[in-house]
Parts: C-alpha cells; structure tokens; sequence
C-alpha cells in the first residue's frame, strides 16, 4: 500500500514577524483600549449621575424612539446596566482601570508581563467589594450589583452574615500582607518609631539637661578625677558649639554632685535594655558626613554605636534600562522587510512518494531467507523497513549463530539478489537484529521541496539546520551544522557532491536571515556556484579588492583562507573582552546591549567556507592551502565559522591526517574502492553505495545512510532571483584585508624592502641549476606554484633570470654563488 504523500505546507514566512506583533499594530489597539475605557468611564459616571431612569429603557435599545438620559446614549445604557447593575456594582469601576492600563502600556510598548499581578489583584479586588456592598443590599441596593448579592447570598446561605463577615476580613488580611506588603514586624516597629519619639520629646522637656560653656567644661574636668568622673550617676550633659555641621565639637560630660561624692557602681552596668532607649537629643543636629559611619550618642558616655553608611540600591543596570527603552538589539533590523523564499519555488516531482511492491518485498525476503539456509543459517524472525532507494531487511538469527557467519556471506547474498549495493550491519545500533539493506527495484526521488516542507525541518530549534535528505526509513533526516562543527564530502565523479553542497546551501537559505549567515564560496570548477552571484550583496562575504565574491582562481584562494584566519583571530579579541566562550553566548550579550558598539563589538553572523573541489587546491597549492585549512578547522568552531570541504579524489595526500581529525562530520557518496571509503570514514560501506545521492553520514560514532534531497539548478537560479531581487546591503560582508609574507602589489620586485623572505634562498637554487623556472623552486623550497612564480618575477625584477621564453626555461644571469653573493651585497649598499 502506498504510502500518503504529505500536503504542501503553505509558503515560507518569517518566524520571528509571525510571532511578534508589530509597533504600529500595537500602538493601535492600545488606542481602542483606552478609548473603551473612557467610554465605560463615562457610562458608568452618567449611570450613578442620572442613569437610573434608564434602567426600564435598556430592553427597549433597538426602538430608535425610546430615549435615555446616559451621556452615551443607549449604547452607554446599556453597558452601564451590564456592569452595573447586572454584574458588580460600583467595584466595576476597577475594569475601567485594567483596560486603560492595558491600553496604556501598549501605546508606550511596555510589556505586558509586569501587569500581570497587578490585574489579578485588581480582579481580587472587584470580587470582594462586590461582595461587601452585597452586605448592604438591604441600605443601598445598587452599590453591589446582582453578582455581588448573589454572592453574598450564597456564603451567608452556609456561613450567615458573621460568618461572611469573617471570610472578608480573611480576605482583607490577604490583601494586606501580600499586596501592601504590611506584616507584623512593620506595625511593631511602627509603633515603636511612635513610642520612641514620644519618649523624646519628654527628655527634651526635662531640666536636668543643661548646657555648660566650653571653659567651665574644662574647669569641671580639671577639678574632678577621672575615675570619679566615670562613676557619677547624673544625667549626660550635652554641649553644642557655635558650628552645627559635625560631631566632633560635641562633648559629653557628667555634672558632679556637689553636696556628696561617691562612686556609683550600679552606674557603671548597661542600662539599654532595648533599640528604642538609644535617644538622641534633638538640639544636635543629625547631618553625617559623607561616606563615614553615623555616631549615636547614648547615656553611657564609655558605649558608642556606630551607625553604618546604606548603599545605594542600583534597581538596573544600564544593559536592563537600554533593554527596557529600546528594546533588544535585532541584527535583521536593516533588512526588516526581507521575505523568506517560497516552498513553491522548489519543484514537486512525480515520482516522489513511496511505492511499496508487495511482491519484490516477498520475493527479496524468501531469496535472503533460502541463502541463508543454504549456510545452515536459521532466522527467527525477519522484518522489511522500506525507504525511498534502499528496503532495510532486519533479521533475529536462532540462538547460537555467529554474527561473523553472516557478515562474510554478503557477496553471496548479493548474488542471490542479484542486485548492486547490497550492505550488511550486523548488528544494528541498538537493536538486537543484523540489518541487510537491499536497494529498491525501483527507487522514489526525494525532492527537496518534501524535505524543506517537512516539520521536522521547519520546526527545527537549531543554529544552522541542514535538511540532507531522508534515512531508510523515511524519515527528514536534520543536522545541524553548529554542532558538526565541520563538514567533510567526498565521493567519485557523478555521484551528487555539487546536488549536496546545492542541498546544504537551500537549507540555510530558507532558515537563516542575510544578517546571521555569511557564505564563503570557492569553486575551481567555476561553474557549479556561479548561480549564488546573485546573492552576493544578501549572503556572501568576500576580500575588500575582489572583484567576484565567489572564487574561482585558486591564487586568491590562500589570501581568502588567510583573511578568515585573521577573522577568526579578531572574533577570539571580542569574545575574550566580553568574557565568553562561543559566539552564541557573545551575540545573546549583544543583543541585551551588555557590550559597547565603541569599543569594537559588533554582532557577528555566522560565516560558512564551502570549497566545491579540495583536492585541486591542494595540488596547485599545497600547504599554503592545508595549514590556514587546519588552523580554522581546529579553532574557527567557537567563534562561527564553519568549513565544508568536498573533493572528487578522497586519497591520503588529499584528506591528510590533520583534516580528518578536524572533520569529525563526514559525508560519503558512492566511491569505487574499499580503501577511498576507509579514508573517509575510517570504515567500509561507501563502496557498496548505489549512487545518484545515495549517502552515508557519520559523525564519529554510527554510520546512517540517507538519500540526499535532490535540488535542481534550476530550483537553486529561482531561489537565488527571489532573494537578489530584494533590498539588500549596499556592499557584501567585507572580511579583513590581509598581505602576506611576500607583499602584495606592483612594486613588489622593484622594492628590495618587500621581497619575498626566501628571495636569497630560491636565487641559489636557480644559480646552482643554472635553470630559471617556477616548478624547480616549487620543488626544491616546497612551495605552492603562486609564490613560486612570484619568486621567478622578483628575480627577473632584481636581474639574476631573464625574461619569459614560453616553454624554455629561462636564462641564468649570475655564473655561480660567489657572483651572486657579490652581487647582492652591491645592491644592499
């Protein structure tokens, strides 16, 4: 039975416009709030005023002749009368206040979370005032409205009018403590604040508090001794000066008895027994210097209590203030009016569903089932999972045969078959069962608008989703490329590497905004990206003199490389002076508008290295190509840069030791040897492939296999006119210039100063062969054929080689070492 095709989900939008309501729509409902509020205002004003007459008239609202004294007229009425009346009484004067406070907060474009609590004590509120005036129905009838009675009526119906009584002063209590935050220790300590300025101004009153005059006070001190000065059980006497801005002019003395003289001793014990005996005199004034801890004097002249200084509460940050003014920072501001592209732009392929041949399923599972027993094998159970190209047979062998028994009778199964790509897993992850996956007689296409349009795909919670295609088992198979954190393909010639770098593009293409991904293309072929040209200005980044974003000349591949690498290193700067650790975490503390634009921080998109042929670099360049490679491959991932390599030729010296390390995600189509799939993915498997995007996927651990979505180039030209026929930046994404060791410019092989580093070693090479060529210092130095024949020019330039002979070699001009070492100490002087 077929299985269902699924509908076409409706065109691509936005995620972020779809769940954010705009300003101008904000600002206008919050306008239709208030004035709803104003007109529930003035109903129920005009009812209490002179509306009551027109409560015989509500009924009546749909007979133009029938006239009401409402200041709103019937409409007015009527509403008056359902709020009123009919619903709470005079407590729904409180709705007036939420919906204007709604309205109001969405005209200023506050969020409406911080109302929240307010509205529910608002509605707290309108419940039991209703039910209060419920009391007084009997006194003042239309206080309560019909709800708050019948609420009334219900509770004292169980609980009679005291027992009403008490469920509203519960709930007064409530109100109380957790809405004015008024608890028992603020009342007692209100009561004491009161207690203790009452006992202050009794103090104050009492005559034993006199002043003395500074020269008596030295005379006293003089006269009586300090151990009986201690001792005297009189009252303190308090001293002021002329200045009344400090503590230190204050003095406290003891007067001495005059009649009798002795040492008191119950003086000497503490006599504060609680906060509120600690007094001050109010004639001295209480301004404490800045920044210094208050002294409070007491009755004790030896007990001092410093009073310290209360900081300043910050209630937010300057970030938090920012936020709440502006609002967070939004990278796709510039291009705010960018459109998504349509699933309808990719093209719906006949032969896409699954078709399951009931018969080729039976025949397959009895030929496998004969082989097997052919071998002495006895299967338990077997079980079909078809896919789109390859049907999953998984099998429980009786108990006692050996795995490996199975595993070495795959070409026999084949065989028996008689199919191609025939592979076994024995066992699968997971699953106690030995999976054989035999490809489908006739294979359905996955096209990339099912793969796209699926909610797999769609509802992805990723940084960079990349829908490849569909597994055995039909399923929307998504990774995502943030987390791989790099990509390696590889596959023989014709086997859908350019359909899967077009597959990985369209997917963040339909996910990502021009301002949170940047593309960096190279393509040796010069004709499979060439179609992105058109979205240079939304998409691509490129060097500040290129003429082409996307590369095609393999010389300006290593400056490019180079100039990611001095990205990367200027990323490393911002992330370590914004103290974090990754990209995401930098762009989040941006967008709170925690770090400062004027001190170089910016946000920063995503920037993704798509190199179409790998190994045509490597063979022109060489390790100019492969360190740079190796450096972003083992530290770009922090900071978003992210590398997805393909190559034809997936041989040692191509995918070196360093590259695979760093390459922990790999994809491998179909290639025509054991070893090619080893060098991939360090397994067999790749060569048992059967082609035309059938893929095996690994991210270090298990092998799954796919079939990659197929996007043709017509799909990919109408995609990329949709997006560059839309505003977009006024230039393409800029990376940082960079100049290497050897320069770069005309005056390069005139100035001595800006030659190349190995200038002196490549004209002894020439010298000692007698043979000006480029390939000879490329072997002989190492070299990539760029800076060698930019060697062969500076030497042309200083004299040593002559000019250009086509296929000869050019002329030597120097005879041997010591000439050269002549002449190059003459041209330094």
């Amino acid at each position: 039975m077929a299985k269902k095709e699924s509908k076409n989900i409706p065109e691509s939008k936005n995620n972020t416009s779809i769940l954010k309501t705009s300003r101008a729509q904000k600002f206008v409902f919050g306008v239709f709030l208030i004035l709803v509020a104003l007109v529930l205002f003035l109903s129920f004003l005009s009812y209490y005023v002179s509306g009551i007459n027109d409560q015989s008239q509500v009924e009546a609202i749909a007979n133009r002749s029938v006239q009401v004294e409402n200041w709103l007229g019937k409409t007015g009425a009527w509403l008056a009368n359902f709020f009123l009346y009919k619903g709470f009484g005079i407590a729904s004067f409180i709705f007036v206040k939420i919906i204007f406070m709604i309205g109001a907060y969405l005209v200023v474009d506050l969020p409406l979370a911080k109302l929240k609590k307010s509205i529910f004590w608002d509605l707290f509120l309108v419940l039991n005032l209703s039910l209060l005036l419920g009391l007084l129905w009997d006194v003042i009838p239309h206080l309560s409205g019909i709800v708050g009675y019948e609420i009334h009526s219900f509770i004292a119906d169980y609980t009679g009018i005291v027992g009403t009584i008490f469920v509203l002063i519960f709930n007064l209590t409530i109100f109380l403590i957790y809405k004015i935050k008024m608890s028992p220790d603020k009342v007692k300590d209100f009561l004491e604040k009161k207690n203790q300025s009452i006992e202050d101004e009794l103090i104050v009153g009492e005559d034993n508090i006199t002043q003395v005059p500074i020269a008596e006070t030295k005379k006293i001190e003089e006269e009586v001794p300090a151990e009986a000065m201690s001792s005297v059980s009189h009252k303190p006497v308090v001293e002021e000066t002329d200045d009344d801005d400090s503590w230190q002019d204050m003095k406290v003395i003891q007067r001495p008895d005059t009649t009798s003289f002795e040492v008191n001793k119950e003086a000497l014990k503490p006599t504060i027994q609680h906060a509120s005996e600690i007094q001050i005199p109010k004639e001295i004034p209480l301004e404490p210097i800045v920044k210094e801890p208050q002294i409070i004097p007491t009755e004790d002249a030896s007990f001092v209590i410093e009073k310290p200084e209360e900081e300043d509460i910050v209630e937010e940050s300057l970030a938090q203030k920012l936020v709440q003014d502006f609002g967070e920072f939004d990278p796709t501001l510039e291009l705010s009016n960018y459109k998504f592209p349509s699933i309808e732009l990719l093209k719906e392929y006949s032969g896409s569903g699954i078709t399951i041949n009931q018969n080729e399923l039976e025949e397959n599972k009895n030929r496998i089932v004969d082989t097997l027993r052919n071998y002495k094998i006895d299967i338990a159970q077997i079980k079909a999972t078809v896919g789109p190209t390859v049907t999953l047979y998984e099998i429980v062998p009786e108990a006692g045969i050996r795995i490996s028994k199975i595993k070495s009778l795959e070409d026999d199964i084949a065989l028996s078959l008689a199919a191609l790509g025939i592979r076994i897993i024995a066992p699968i992850p997971g699953k106690g069962t030995i999976g054989i996956e035999v490809p489908n007689a006739n294979p359905s296409m996955v096209s990339m608008k099912g793969v796209i349009a699926s909610p797999k795909f769609q509802q992805a919670e990723m940084e960079l989703p990349i829908a490849l295609g569909k597994t055995i088992s039909n399923e929307t198979f998504v990774v995502d490329l943030a987390k791989m954190p790099h990509l390696l393909m590889a596959g023989a010639t014709g086997q859908g590497k350019s359909v899967g770098l077009n597959a990985v593009l369209t997917s963040i293409l339909y996910k990502k905004h021009p301002a949170e991904v940047k593309f960096v293309l190279v393509d040796p072929k010069k004709v499979e990206l060439t179609l992105f040209n058109k979205i240079e200005r939304h998409y691509l980044a490129k060097l500040p003199d290129a003429s082409d974003a996307i590369i095609t000349d393999n010389a300006k591949v290593i400056n490019t490389l180079n100039s990611l690498c001095v990205e990367m290193d200027n990323r490393y700067n911002l992330l370590k002076d914004a103290s974090v650790r990754n990209i995401k975490e930098y762009n989040e503390k941006f967008k709170n508008r925690r770090l400062n634009p004027e001190n170089g921080h910016r946000f920063l998109p995503y920037i993704v290295l798509v190199v179409d042929e790998f190994a045509d670099l490597i063979m022109t360049a060489g390790k100019e190509v492969e360190t740079p490679i190796a450096r972003l491959a083992q530290l770009a991932r922090a900071i978003g840069i992210h590398l997805i390599i393909a190559t034809q030729r997936p041989s040692v010296n191509v995918i070196t030791g360093i590259i695979k390390a760093n390459f922990p995600a790999r994809i491998a189509f179909r290639v025509t040897s054991k070893i090619d799939s080893r060098t991939i993915l360090d397994s067999q498997g790749a060569d048992q492939l059967i082609g035309r995007g059938d893929l095996l996927y690994t991210q270090g651990n298990d092998l799954v296999r796919v079939q990659c979505a197929f996007v043709d180039t017509p799909e990919v030209e109408r995609i990329c006119e949709f997006i560059g026929s839309q505003k977009a930046y006024p230039n393409a994404y800029l990376l940082p210039e960079y100049i290497g060791e050897e320069g770069n410019g005309i005056n390069l092989d005139i100035d001595i100063s800006e030659r190349d580093s190995l200038f002196r070693d490549a004209a002894e090479v020439v010298v000692t062969a007698q043979q000006g060529s480029a390939s000879l210092i490329q072997r002989k130095l190492k070299l990539g054929y760029n800076r060698a024949g930019r060697l062969i020019d500076q030497l042309e330039a200083a004299g040593i080689v002559g000019p250009f002979e086509g296929s000869k070699a050019r002329a030597v001009l120097i005879s041997d070492l010591v000439a050269l070492e002549h002449f190059l100490n003459n041209e330094q002087k």
